[in-house]
């Protein structure tokens, strides 16, 4: 059976196949009538069978000689089937390269029966390298590809076949949104993991590797023990061969799936982290991993996955280890990211930021930005400031050495003397912390370089302010000392008081309380996945998320980040929020809905109890469904812990009696409040003094007295 007649080709394709670009091919299709026609495809996306395009390209003269690489590439397209023997084929590269140029050369020769039994026998010995291969099957119809592949290795050597399996692979996963980092620049990033004695780390972990380009260049750089995951098998497939070929002495391994939600490495600690994350991909888990332990710096917003992929790469390293990451300029400005922005600057993790040229990678329009984190050390003391480097403003190419040179002479001598680094005007300071802890936290680095340079402090401005949040600071701590003498907390008698109790499903029996629920979102939420996050509308109904309760402060969340397709309750006053999920070292948060916030959207992850107020009182309500015995006696699951409502008890008491209790119980919710209220002002006033200070715009107090 002659299956070569079937084969079809894409435009592509032929540009490879005539040695010419693809707008060539598309000047033919228009300019020449006799082109062939499409055998198949789409309008958009047609294709052409394969020996009427070599029979028009050799009457004209445009054909070269068939080269081993297109002969494979023509075996994968005629093979019948998807493209899963690319895949497969994968471990016989790997096994062939590890072959004498003797027996290699003699393996395409081979009777088809003594080359099944080698492929069969070498994939088995290299599936354990390769994430999802085992159990691969090789019949009769895959000896004439087997043999093209062997040719090509033979002839191009093992990367080259590799090359062709790969792009047969990207063809049928789609490969949409995945993108290679280009070498220069994988480099670059490998050599900001050196440290200031030149040693370069053992241990790299990528958790989005790809095909394994910055593992690559990490192997290139003196690391021995390489770890990556991909989403796409076809991905993490490739990257294994690529570092077995290019890196045979190093301890490698790859592994398939979503590190955010399925992370193959759990418990791993490495040296040094890599890392292209996926940009702007709304569905990264947000609503499934709300209280993950990763989040040391705050639960990322749905609109910043890169902050998850920050932190999920602080977790992986070891203390003083060092990630670098590839991001999208927006991840230092946007609004939605301050908070953890400032965490990450006010605990050291943030070590530098990066701007650079257009055109370093994929999106080429874009200026990206390198992230440059180390995990802290407990023992030491959080850095004062943080490497701000615009290599943008010094090159627009990335192909030359400009870039690499503005970066690292930078880096360098800022990783030696710190305290002592001088910068350069207008491309590299070291920015004082506190003077990117503002309102914005905009880590950009031409903006703040430019801004430290030309913006002088006003001092009576500066003055003024550091009045008013002293004015606000003195508030708050007045309240707090007025919670903090008020009340009278008589002991019980000798032993604590023992009453009867009823769970919360008895109470829902009993109509006494009505329990209302907002399912979790599920893959996509009303507001769909544009990028970036939709805005909230002007006056559109706010949403009380988890956070808003743990954190005691108003509704932040919008009907853009709430699921579709289901119910949506309202909060009404003296409703009873608990927090459905406990967060590792925190007990549950509970509050009672002000009436201010009544119709605000219920968010997920929050249990609403809506007492009946002739049989419940609210706060005492709220005050014993949080009790922390309560509260575990009720919990369920491991990983992820749940309270379930309807194990919660509730003491039997007088409505009378419940009142005083309530009382007692919002006396304490006072005080919380006073006391973080009192915090943010310290908070705010030592911030602005420091920069008023440090700037010169203030003295210190009795300046210039005797």
């Amino acid at each position: 059976m002659n299956q070569q007649a079937s084969a079809l080709v894409t435009a592509a394709d032929i540009s490879r196949l005539a040695g010419v670009t693809r707008a060539t091919v598309s000047n033919w299709r228009r300019r020449h009538p006799d082109f062939p026609a499409p055998a198949g495809g789409t309008d958009t996306s047609p294709t052409y069978d394969l020996d009427a395009v070599r029979a028009w390209l050799s009457a004209r003269g445009q054909l070269p000689e068939d080269t081993p690489a297109d002969r494979l590439r023509t075996a994968l397209r005629t093979h019948p089937g998807d493209g899963g023997l690319a895949l497969h084929l994968l471990p016989v590269v790997l096994a062939a390269a590890r072959l004498d140029r003797s027996e290699r050369e003699a393996l395409p020769e081979l009777r088809d029966d003594a080359l099944l039994r080698w492929v069969r026998s070498a994939a088995d010995d290299g599936a354990d390298d390769i994430p999802r291969i085992a159990d691969a099957t090789y019949g009769l119809d895959a000896t004439g590809p087997l043999r093209a592949l062997l040719r090509c290795v033979v002839t191009d050597g093992a990367e080259a076949a590799t090359d062709v399996l790969a792009e047969r692979l990207m063809e049928d996963t789609g490969g949409t949104g995945t993108y290679l980092t280009p070498r220069p620049l994988a480099d670059l990033m490998a050599r900001l993991l050196t440290d200031s004695a030149g040693a370069f780390p053992a241990s790299v972990l990528d958790p989005a590797c790809g095909t394994g380009s910055l593992l690559a260049a990490a192997a290139s750089a003196g690391a021995s023990e390489l770890h990556g995951q991909d989403m796409l098998v076809a991905q993490a497939a490739q990257a294994a061969v690529r570092l077995r070929l290019s890196a045979p002495e190093a301890a490698i391994s790859v592994r398939t799936g979503d590190s955010l939600r399925s992370d193959a490495f759990k418990g791993l600690t490495v040296d040094a982290v890599l890392c292209n994350p996926p940009y702007g991909a709304r569905n990264w888990g947000h609503d499934d991993l709300a209280y993950d332990q990763r989040w040391a710096y705050g639960v990322p917003p749905k609109g910043e996955p890169e902050l998850a992929w920050v932190q999920h790469c602080l977790a992986h390293l070891a203390p003083r280890g060092r990630a670098v990451l590839l991001m999208p300029p927006a991840v230092a400005e946007r609004t939605a990211g301050r908070r953890i922005r400032a965490q990450l600057v006010r605990d050291g993790a943030l070590r530098a930021v990066v701007s650079l040229p257009p055109g370093a990678a994929i999106p080429l329009h874009i200026g990206l930005h390198l992230w440059v984190l180390e995990r802290p050390d407990p023992r030491a003391e959080a850095p004062g400031t943080v490497l701000l480097v615009d290599a943008a403003a010094e090159s627009r190419d990335l192909a030359g050495e400009s870039v690499d040179d503005t970066v690292l002479s930078a880096w360098r001598p800022y990783l030696d003397d710190q305290d002592g680094f001088t910068g350069a005007p207008g491309i590299a300071a070291a920015m004082p912390v506190t003077d990117l802890l503002d309102e914005a936290v905009d880590l950009t680095p031409a903006r703040r370089i430019r801004t430290a340079s030309g913006q002088a402090l006003r001092p009576a401005l500066l003055a003024r302010q550091a009045s008013e949040l002293y004015d606000q600071l003195r508030r708050a701590a007045t309240d707090l000392v007025g919670l903090s003498t008020d009340g009278d907390w008589p002991p019980a008698d000798d032993r604590p008081r023992d009453w009867r109790t009823a769970t919360v499903a008895d109470l829902l029996r009993g109509s006494a309380l009505s329990l209302l629920h907002t399912a979790p979102p599920g893959r996509r939420t009303r507001s769909g996945q544009p990028q970036p996050g939709p805005e909230a509308e002007p006056g559109a109904r706010p949403a009380l998320t988890a956070a808003d309760v743990f954190e005691n402060r108003p509704a932040s969340g919008t009907e853009a980040d709430l699921p579709t397709g289901v119910a949506l309750p309202l909060v009404q006053a003296s409703d009873v929020l608990l927090t459905e999920i406990l967060r590792v070292g925190r007990a549950a948060g509970a509050r009672v809905v002000e009436p201010g916030e009544a119709g605000c959207f219920l968010g997920p992850h929050l249990l609403l109890f809506r007492p009946d107020r002739r049989r419940l009182d609210p706060w005492f309500l709220a005050g014993f469904l949080a009790a922390e015995q309560n509260v575990n006696a009720a919990a369920t699951g491991t990983s992820l812990v749940r309270v379930d409502p309807r194990r919660l008890r509730v003491p039997l008491l007088p409505l009378a009696e419940q009142q005083r209790y309530g009382a007692a119980f919002r006396r304490l919710h006072e005080l919380r409040t006073a006391a973080r209220r009192a915090d943010q002002a310290a908070e705010e006033v030592t911030r602005l003094l420091g920069t008023g200070l440090t700037g010169g715009a203030l003295l210190p107090d009795g300046h210039g007295s005797a």
